[in-house]
């Protein structure tokens, strides 16, 4: 069963250079360590039980997934699900019509040599960044997350994240099968933007297109990214608003 978004994945090309930006913006960020291959990572983990990935690249990295996000400017690329039953939640996008890859063993080490273990199912790359890729622990999720959840900006947890998309009903039909239910209506004026909200345990999903073809911060994004993350919203955060771009590596993120 799909639980919660399990973390927001921020790619960035120095990972000492986001730490640094994320601490400057009153975050408590902690080293996460080195994956098995390519990549290593810092972690920002919240009371609500999510986290912010903070991730870089220590080797050649084009074969993994986030590099060619990474060439288009990085920031927020990619979100996780928890499961509690992977092969029942890949079995369950597979019928809603997502090409997930088949489940891949993961592991980190940890700065103290403490190995972590999960196993993953990422979908195929056009279809990344809307449809998740969801993760069950193979060792306890408490010790793959960091306990320190307090930060100096007061945010408590992930509200809101927003997928921009170019064909709302396809992309709803990923998540209404293995959620469940459908869809709630949204219109964001804001982003001259219509879709579908889908709530994950306390956290929640939208999907959005622009409104009219080519109009909008969204039309925008969508032209120079294509189908991805566009922000986030994380909860209880001051000063309210959108954060630094530059500090948070290019995520939108905005404090509500």
């Amino acid at each position: 069963m799909l639980q919660a978004i399990d973390h927001l994945a921020v790619v960035t090309r120095d990972l000492d250079t986001a730490i640094a930006g994320y601490r400057a913006l009153g975050f408590t960020v902690m080293p996460g360590g080195r994956h098995a291959r390519a990549s290593h990572n810092a972690l920002v983990a919240f009371a609500d039980g999510a986290y912010l990935e903070l991730i870089a690249y220590w080797e050649d990295g084009r074969a993994h997934r986030w590099w060619e996000p990474l060439q288009k400017g990085g920031g927020l690329v990619d979100f996780c699900l928890g499961t509690d039953n992977l092969d029942a939640d890949l079995a369950a996008f597979r019928r809603a019509g997502v090409t997930m890859e088949d489940r891949s063993a993961g592991s980190r080490v940890r700065p103290d040599g403490y190995q972590l273990r999960w196993s993953s199912c990422a979908p195929a790359r056009d279809q990344q960044g809307v449809a998740p890729f969801i993760i069950e622990d193979g060792t306890p999720r408490a010790e793959r997350v960091p306990r320190e959840t307090t930060h100096a900006n007061g945010v408590t947890g992930v509200g809101v994240v927003t997928v921009a998309v170019d064909d709302v009903a396809r992309a709803a039909g990923w998540y209404a099968g293995p959620l469940g239910r459908p869809g709630e209506p949204v219109k964001r004026e804001d982003l001259g933007a219509a879709g579908l909200r889908f709530r994950i345990g306390p956290h929640a999903l939208e999907l959005l297109a622009p409104v009219a073809a080519g109009a909008g911060p969204l039309a925008e994004w969508l032209a120079r990214r294509g189908p991805s993350p566009y922000a986030a919203t994380l909860l209880g955060g001051t000063p309210k608003g959108p954060l630094d771009p530059a500090r948070a590596q290019g995520a939108r993120f905005v404090f509500v």
